[in-house]
């Protein structure tokens, strides 16, 4: 008997039938099919283990443990498996943790408590009949732990924080087996630490968020045209470096080709997360010229409306990879990058099926002001390091056989992007976790001192590496 066939064996005898999915069932095809990226459906693990309580979570925990032990098998941990990075929530042969039958939504006392299979479109859905608001993905489709657990940028983070920043406790099923609560006052270097350690800690079974009051806010989309853009960056780094910046915008920008369109277009998307309409902060993204007016969205939204329009525009089942740096909101720097990203457009614009988008991202200071209140993350930034801005590659293709040429691709715009502005001395270490490929690496960029604090707790928590050695896939803190 194969070492994979061993652990099904085990699994089989001590769970129901209808927790361990195999290869060629309906239930297996269908939830390895549903990664948002194709990469991570090329892999395809001996079993799908879908548990339906933190208790049977612990139960797994303790049985793989001593597979794991024997090399006998290897696991990973998926939430919604919407992080692109092949490998990051699937794995190849071994056992796939899918934690999407632990559900329920629970609202009380201003916290909303999540279990870890639940999606945002859901949680905003509830909230949206309490009149509150929680600061989470930008999309519907989005999964909790992948943004709780990496840092997470949302509509509003400019007033709330980073996603992790909101997460008040941490219900966590550790290598032993036993279910503990990570918070401010619990095992708070545990807490800490998860707030940007990824998968390396623990396994999330629910997550309870701090929520506020929220009503409508305006926002949407406008699509305009490339000698546009480098307006846009200059009203960027405006809006960044002003000493009175609004904590209630969240603006992003954006380059992308797209066969749909058949040229490269500019995209900005806007919010002002309070209910006012038409706000004169927005102006400089919202009135570029020209645009194509049929194609504005801007308007009064509620937030289970703006996720969904948010959703409707994400591609999933198709083959996805993202990248990114981070550097100082300096309009030389960000305009040569658009241009790197431009020229590399004439590489790739012929692949079937291809989108590439280069999109900008602040982090304002207003953002970076809210981790040290909150308790405190992994993430290495602080407000002396702000603004900042994110410069994120967005790839999505047809065809297995055009992966090299797309990633390479890719792979050298961003280096080329990072030691330019290296040499402007603009370049900022950050890589953001959720948006990193496998030639990255997120924990050394959260600085020296950060990264011991995170090998730190996975010794104590995990002190036989069980989150280290047994599951592979991902971002890791050890060697």
């Amino acid at each position: 008997m194969s070492p994979a066939a061993h652990a099904i064996k085990v699994l089989r005898e001590k769970f129901s039938v209808d927790r361990v999915a195999l290869p060629e069932t309906e239930l297996y095809n269908q939830r390895n099919g549903t990664y948002l990226s194709q990469l991570e459906s090329d892999i395809k693990p001996a079993a799908i283990f879908l548990p339906k309580t933190k208790e049977e979570v612990s139960s797994f925990v303790k049985v793989i443990k001593s597979l794991v032990d024997k090399h006998e098998t290897q696991f990973t941990i998926r939430g919604a498996g919407q992080q692109p990075l092949p490998g990051c929530a699937n794995v190849e042969n071994g056992i796939t943790l899918d934690l999407s039958q632990l559900t329920g939504i629970e609202v009380n006392d201003g916290i909303v408590s999540i279990a870890a299979g639940e999606r945002w479109g859901a949680v905003y859905d509830l909230l949206h009949e309490h009149g509150l608001g929680v600061t989470g993905s930008r999309s519907g489709l989005g999964g909790i732990g992948g943004l709780a657990l990496a840092g997470g940028l949302s509509f509003f983070g400019s007033r709330e924080g980073f996603i992790c920043d909101n997460v008040v406790n941490y219900e966590v099923v550790l290598a032993s087996g036993e279910v503990v609560n990570a918070n401010i006052k619990e095992n708070h270097d545990l807490f800490t630490a998860l707030r940007g350690g990824g998968n390396n800690l623990g396994i999330v079974t629910r997550f309870d968020m701090r929520t506020f009051k929220q009503g409508p806010f305006w926002g949407g989309s406008i699509f305009y045209f490339p000698p546009s853009f480098p307006s846009q960056i200059k009203a960027l780094v405006q809006e960044l470096e002003k000493p009175d910046a609004s904590p209630e915008t969240h603006i992003m920008i954006s380059l992308f080709f797209a066969s749909q369109f058949g040229q490269v277009m500019g995209l900005n998307q806007a919010y002002y997360t309070r209910e006012v309409e038409k706000p004169a902060v927005l102006d400089p993204f919202t009135t570029v010229q020209p645009q194509i007016a049929e194609l504005n969205s801007m308007r009064m939204i509620t937030l289970k409306d703006a996720v969904a329009e948010q959703a409707a525009m994400a591609m999933t089942g198709v083959r996805c990879a993202y990248m990114n740096t981070t550097v100082k909101p300096d309009v030389t720097t960000l305009q040569k990058a658009s241009e790197i990203f431009s020229k590399a457009l004439e590489v790739v614009k012929g692949i079937e099926g291809i989108v590439c988008s280069f999109t900008l991202q602040p982090y304002p200071l207003s953002l970076l002001e809210q981790t040290a209140p909150a308790g405190g993350n992994s993430l290495g930034l602080n407000p002396a390091d702000g603004p900042l801005v994110s410069v994120l590659l967005l790839m999505y293709w047809k065809n297995k056989s055009d992966d090299e040429k797309i990633l390479e691709t890719a792979r050298g715009v961003l280096e080329t992007i990072e030691k330019d502005a290296a040499s402007r001395g603009t370049v900022v270490p950050y890589k953001y976790l959720n948006y990193a490929f496998n030639f990255q690496d997120p924990f050394g960029s959260y600085g020296a001192e950060n990264k011991k604090k995170l090998q730190e707790a996975s010794k104590r928590y995990d002190p036989e590496g069980l989150f280290e050695k047994g599951v592979p896939g991902g971002f890791k803190l050890f060697p």
